[in-house]
């Protein structure tokens, strides 16, 4: 495509003006103090839509905050990317932390982006990186160079967990219909490492619950003759591992999805450095499942972790007390075929099982998500491929996401169709964090990029 880079240098001060006031809006969802401008930033959006080319925006109405919908349908015989993002963001806090107001953006140069980074909330996550979906969707009107359909939408409560979207995609799955989606809400290695985030990690999240004695007791007088419930939950938690690290619950491995070696050596060429990951987390030694490096341990395997634990007292001094109840909440994060309501149920069985008759275990579920996968043979993943190496000079690695992101696994469930992850941010930009920032040159490098996305899936759609 001609004319990218000419375009992104000769617009660029505009491109990061229109971004810097577009994060000066605090599109808060998570506080109602702020759902003036979280509808204000909507309104935003839909102008800039049109403004960069789309023939048609609306605001469509939800339960929740308003999604901003729009298209640009040249022929309808083309592919048709449909473009994801979030016009809301994290709250600030804690606001004393930040170095300069959180919706009062600056450039500022940093070691990593010595040409320059927007602080603000909501720079890279996902304001920033929203934004360049549509000035690549303005370099290709205005340039012609559009080769197929695009449509967009934006949802204004992926910081609240995307209440409304689910409602909305299936009331709207033929204004959605697409050949596939497109989203920005990740991150690349490093600035001169490029890569692609193929897959995502479910997610089932619990809370347990053991009783013992109907009142706490002196552990004097009734120690040794009554099941402390502390002391059995933490029986039972460290049951959960075997001495390989091993999960024990039973038919928890059995839909696990084993990557090929291929792939594992794809994702073994990322750079990483075992000192620098230790010394960063300030431990002597990693730890994790037998045969697998600390990469596939946080990526392509699933995990059960304690997230918190607590029972008796814990206040200041002495207490004696054998308390009556004792409790921990548990999050399992799950690999792709792994289903998490499934899972929730084999834990919830487990662990009843194994809790001895001195006690009783109540197992409450409280919420959970599907993991997800693109394959690397995908001609959206390899369309993406082409373009970083195009636009960076180097093929992209394919990334294992540790996280979650549930509304991937839901898009293919309800639109049947496949998700590319192009993600410009870097694990240093802080999101939701105090001083977020997103470098400018992986701004405008993701803006360059894009419009090699639409190319190349055109060409692959019709080989």
């Amino acid at each position: 495509m001609q004319n990218i880079n000419t375009y992104v240098q000769e617009h660029k001060d505009r491109f990061i003006n229109e971004l810097i006031e577009l994060l000066k809006i605090p599109s808060v969802s998570a506080d109602t103090a702020y759902k003036d401008d979280v509808i204000k930033t909507a309104a935003e959006i839909q102008k800039s839509l049109l403004a960069a080319g789309c023939d048609h925006v609306e605001i469509c109405e939800t339960p929740g905050y308003p999604i901003v919908y729009g298209e640009k349908i040249i022929d309808t015989n083309l592919p048709t990317v449909l473009v994801y993002g979030h016009y809301d963001v994290q709250p600030p806090d804690p606001i004393d932390l930040w170095d300069s107001p959180p919706f009062e953006p600056v450039i500022k140069k940093t070691e990593i982006h010595p040409e320059g980074a927007i602080f603000a909330r909501g720079s890279c996550d996902d304001k920033g990186q929203m934004y360049m979906h549509v000035k690549a969707l303005e370099i290709m009107t205005k340039t012609g160079q559009l080769p197929c359909n695009v449509k967009f939408m934006i949802e204004g409560e992926e910081e609240v967990g995307s209440k409304s979207l689910g409602w909305f995609v299936e009331r709207n799955q033929e204004k959605l219909a697409n050949d596939v989606i497109l989203i920005s809400d990740t991150g690349m290695i490093a600035k001169d490492v490029p890569s692609i985030t193929t897959g995502l990690r479910g997610l089932s999240y619990v809370e347990v619950e053991v009783t013992g004695p109907n009142r706490d007791l002196h552990s004097g007088l009734y120690g040794g003759a009554v099941a402390n419930p502390i002391n059995i939950l933490t029986k039972m938690i460290a049951s959960l591992h075997d001495e390989k690290n091993h999960i024990t619950i039973p038919g928890f491995y059995d839909k696990v999805e084993n990557l090929s070696n291929e792939e594992r050596a794809e994702m073994a060429k990322a750079p990483f450095s075992l000192d620098a990951y230790k010394k960063s987390l300030d431990i002597n030694a990693v730890y994790g499942e037998d045969g697998y490096t600390t990469n596939e341990r946080n990526s392509i395997r699933p995990t059960l972790d304690v997230n918190g634990i607590w029972g008796g007292y814990t206040g200041e001094g002495a207490k004696t007390v054998i308390a009556s109840k004792a409790y921990a909440k548990i999050s399992m994060r799950l690999v792709p075929n792994q289903d998490w309501e499934e899972i929730t149920q084999l834990f919830k069985k487990h662990f009843e099982s194994i809790a001895p008759e001195a006690v009783t275990v109540k197992v409450t579920p409280h919420h959970g998500g599907q993991g997800y996968v693109t394959p690397i043979d995908n001609i959206g993943y390899q369309a993406a491929s082409k373009a970083y190496q195009d636009s960076f000079g180097k093929t992209p690695i394919p990334q294992r996401s540790g996280g979650s992101i549930p509304i991937v696994s839901l898009f293919e469930k309800e639109l049947k169709s496949k998700t590319i992850l192009m993600g410009f941010g870097l694990d240093s930009d802080a999101i939701h964090s105090p001083n977020e920032h997103f470098g400018v040159w992986n701004y405008l490098k993701g803006i360059e990029t894009i419009p090699l996305f639409y190319k190349y899936f055109t060409e692959l759609s019709k080989s």
